[in-house]
């Protein structure tokens, strides 16, 4: 494994972790205004190489800026909110062509509530449409680029949210997820997200409130800063059904702190239920033994995967065929070829497909948390491959494995989601070609805590957080992660 240079034309502020930026702020060291002309500079600066924010709202910003208190959470720091949730008088698109040019006249719940905690919105990050794919590009917007290697795919669908934060624009960016639309992006782009337990930090739409596979979470560049942004989302909103109290204010700030070392369970394919290709196989069985010599437990693990793919299916289709329920005809008349296939496929859901996944879904949450009882985390890829090719929209094969769904490559996302456990991708090292790769760590029903935990002791032994770093155009030597 190779370590990146700390070098970048950054500006120092950018540099800086969340949780330090924020304890300035609150000392009254820096100002929010100082924080939103680094953010701007650095935007203008990185932007137009890999169209991570191509929506900003510096005014706005400052405005909320003037009026952020120094005592509260955030205390003022600059942040961005993916395209799919609304922020009031932003243009919010949601990365498709018939809503390029909707603004709303209120924010998303999750929103109000992290302005509310001293988050200030600096913009839009991009996505694919309607958060659909593991490649961020849209029709209204384009392609982001992973700044890494820009030749290469930055992951979706919170991709721009990462590449933001892997090149310093904010502190803290907002993401959703999943089928990995959160993790496989940190992975790529070699930064921290975390998919928390449904209703810990706000659910899906509108319109499937009570739909559990879809969540939101914190990105950020390091473990205790996830941490942070998690505590500003978290709480009770009656706006969310499924959403329950938070803990104490900072909690899980404080719990990822701690140096408590864990118990892992790795499990390299899901017993055959996820393709690796060598390069990936190589890198997280490198990994687990430098864990393992820092003093971490490390054990192979069988987990049961009977029923999940056509459960993790068939909940998606549900959830696709929701949320198109309420939407206009000329919006669903922009969509790309596999939106209306993701919609063809849940309209043709029967009873018994919903019955089978709600019986599979019981059954694999049982056996999942019944290896909570020997191990605290359970570990494995988040994808099975590197990052392709910017213009590749979905992996078609890994290893000896071919797809045919543009789904299949990113499987080991599925267990999280179906089971609704805590979820999140952390970097574990460089390959040799100077390109991040993520571990991916499951935790207990509710588990944020001990998650962060051991995410913290795997940053910690790995030699991390990753240093923000300037766009990397397109190297020589890494044609077989490009291919």
């Amino acid at each position: 494994m190779t370590q990146p240079s700390p070098s970048t034309t950054a500006p120092d502020l950018c540099c800086l972790q969340a949780h330090d930026v924020v304890a300035l702020l609150q000392a009254k060291k820096v100002s929010p205004a100082e924080l939103l002309a680094a953010s701007q500079s650095r935007t203008a600066a990185t932007d137009p190489t890999i169209n991570a924010m191509p929506t900003t709202c510096w005014s706005r910003a400052q405005a909320h800026a003037k009026i952020a208190d120094p005592a509260s959470l955030l205390a003022g720091v600059p942040l961005a909110i993916k395209d799919l949730n609304a922020v009031a008088g932003v243009r919010t698109t949601f990365g498709t062509a018939g809503l390029a040019d909707f603004v709303p006249d209120a924010s998303d719940p999750l929103v109000d509530k992290i302005e509310a905690r001293g988050g200030v919105v600096v913009g839009k990050t991009n996505t694919p449409e309607l958060g659909a794919g593991g490649n961020t590009f849209n029709d209204v917007f384009g392609r982001t680029l992973n700044p890494w290697n820009t030749a290469l795919n930055a992951g979706g669908s919170s991709g721009g949210a990462a590449a933001g934060l892997a090149v310093g624009q904010v502190w803290l960016s907002h993401g959703s997820d999943h089928g990995g639309s959160l993790r496989t992006p940190a992975a790529f782009c070699g930064i921290v997200g975390l998919r928390p337990s449904p209703g810990r930090a706000g659910g899906g739409s509108a319109d499937s409130l009570f739909l559990t596979q879809g969540v939101q979470g914190p990105m950020a560049r390091s473990v205790l800063d996830c941490a942070l942004f998690l505590d500003a989302m978290t709480g009770w909103d009656p706006a969310n059904p499924i959403s329950f109290p938070a803990e104490d204010q900072g909690y899980f700030s404080q719990v990822a702190q701690s140096d408590e070392v864990p118990r892992i369970g790795f499990s390299m394919t899901l017993d055959g239920f996820g393709a690796v290709d060598t390069d990936m196989a190589h890198h997280l069985t490198e990994a687990m033994a430098i864990l393992a010599r820092a003093g971490a437990r490390v054990d192979e693990i069988t987990v049961n995967t009977d029923g999940l793919e056509h459960a993790y299916h068939t909940l998606r289709g549900l959830m696709w065929v929701a949320g198109a329920k309420t939407l206009p005809p000329h919006v669903r008349g922009h969509f790309k070829p596999v939106l209306e296939e993701n919609l063809a496929f849940g309209e043709g859901l029967t009873m018994h497909d919903v019955a089978q996944a709600e019986v599979a879904r019981a059954r694999l949450y049982r056996a999942t948390i019944a290896l909570f009882e020997t191990v605290d985390v359970i570990a494995l890829p988040v994808v099975g491959c590197m990052p392709k090719a910017a213009q590749i929209e979905w992996v078609q094969s890994v290893g000896d494995a071919t797809f045919s769904g543009y789904m299949d490559w990113l499987r080991f996302a599925f267990l999280a989601t179906v089971t609704g456990l805590p979820a999140m991708s952390v970097p574990v090292g460089l390959t040799a070609a100077g390109l991040p790769v993520g571990v991916q760590l499951i935790g207990p029903p509710r588990g944020e805590a001990a998650l962060l935990k051991a995410a913290k002791f795997v940053e910690a032994a790995m030699g991390g957080p990753l240093p923000v770093i300037d766009p990397n155009p397109p190297k020589a030597g890494c044609q077989d992660a490009a291919g």
